[in-house]
């Protein structure tokens, strides 16, 4: 890639509500092109992470209280949320947060509203869209509040899209869907990925995203503990353990020895 820059750079960014500090120093990179994932569990403070890389942080109480972000080398600090997205940033929430009473199509409508350039170039987001997403044009006139809860995420995917960002901020888009769902929506996010747009995706589920990104970080209390390639994550024990839900088989073969060895041990654990 050469002296092509970031998508996205953050450093040393520190972030919170009031007196808490949800993140602090706080800094990682996605490439230009890349997928970028963010792991953590509740309350490592990924989801404020997005926000203050969004600059939506302030409608949820919080601040940004030092530390910079960064697109294509330009920095956003202190621009308004919409100045944000006409710099090529969209953002999908967690929860995705349609708006239930409009439209189908009014929802993605309103997804292109700070976007720059005439009808030929909304329309042309709007094909992309659909060829992405095809129940979004057959459920056009459809209330949003009426789809399923995939056909919603993708939806908020798709609003998203609508302003032609080059970096696009996932907040769990697989959070509440059922495995072939969210498989779905991993492949739309390497489709979208493969026409260009770089992405980076927060998510709980650990395996999904690390099959998706080429890098990824740990978050924990607000710090990043562990970062480096993704299969290299996934590949390491303390990951295995803490996000992918794998045993340590010496600890699982030690536990079953002394369970046999200590009868009283074993009838305890059966009763817990």
């Amino acid at each position: 890639m050469g002296g092509t820059a970031p998508a996205l750079q953050v450093t040393d960014l520190t972030a919170g509500y009031g007196p808490v500090r949800a993140l602090r120093k706080v800094s990682l990179t996605v490439p230009a092109g890349a997928v970028v994932t963010v792991l953590g569990g509740n309350g490592a403070g990924k989801s404020t992470l997005l926000r203050a890389v969004s600059r939506t942080l302030r409608f949820h109480g919080g601040a940004v209280v030092a530390g910079t972000v960064s697109r294509d080398g330009r920095p956003l600090d202190g621009l308004p949320p919409d100045r944000v997205v006409a710099a090529g940033v969209s953002q999908v929430p967690e929860g995705r947060q349609v708006f239930a009473r409009m439209t189908v199509e009014d929802n993605l409508r309103a997804g292109a509203l700070g976007r720059r350039g005439g009808r030929a170039s909304k329309a042309a987001a709007l094909r992309r869209v659909h060829e992405l997403f095809p129940v979004l044009a057959d459920r056009a006139r459809q209330q949003a509040g009426l789809l399923s809860g995939g056909e919603q995420q993708m939806l908020a995917v798709g609003r998203a899209l609508m302003a032609a960002p080059g970096l696009l901020l996932l907040d769990e888009p697989s959070l509440g869907l059922a495995p072939l769902m969210a498989a779905r929506i991993a492949d739309a996010i390497r489709e979208i990925n493969s026409q260009g747009t770089a992405v980076l995706l927060v998510e709980q589920n650990a395996a999904l995203a690390l099959r998706l990104a080429s890098r990824a970080y740990v978050l924990e209390v607000g710090e990043v503990t562990l970062s480096g390639p993704a299969d290299e994550l996934a590949a390491s024990d303390e990951v295995r353990r803490r996000y992918l839900g794998v045993v340590d088989e010496d600890a699982a073969a030690d536990a079953a020895r002394a369970r046999a060895t200590h009868p009283v041990l074993s009838r305890w654990e059966e009763t817990r």
